[in-house]
């Protein structure tokens, strides 16, 4: 017995590629946002951070919320 299939190889390869670099570009906003939040954060005194109720040990968990939303 022969059987025949007729796929799409290449659109559903493009569709996986397009559907990895919206990935990856989420990723990178995301990590990008991390890293300003995490600087700006940083560059503040003790001080304006007592006033916001952090920490200088907040600033990573602080800025990995912000980013990833966890």
């Amino acid at each position: 017995m022969t059987y025949a299939s007729n796929t799409m190889v290449s659109g559903g390869l493009m569709a996986r590629i397009r559907a990895i670099r919206a990935d990856l570009a989420e990723r990178a906003a995301k990590h990008r946002l991390f890293a300003q939040t995490r600087n700006e954060l940083s560059q503040l005194s003790d001080r304006d951070l007592a006033d916001l109720g952090l920490s200088r040990a907040d600033i990573a968990d602080v800025a990995f919320q912000a980013a990833y939303n966890k």
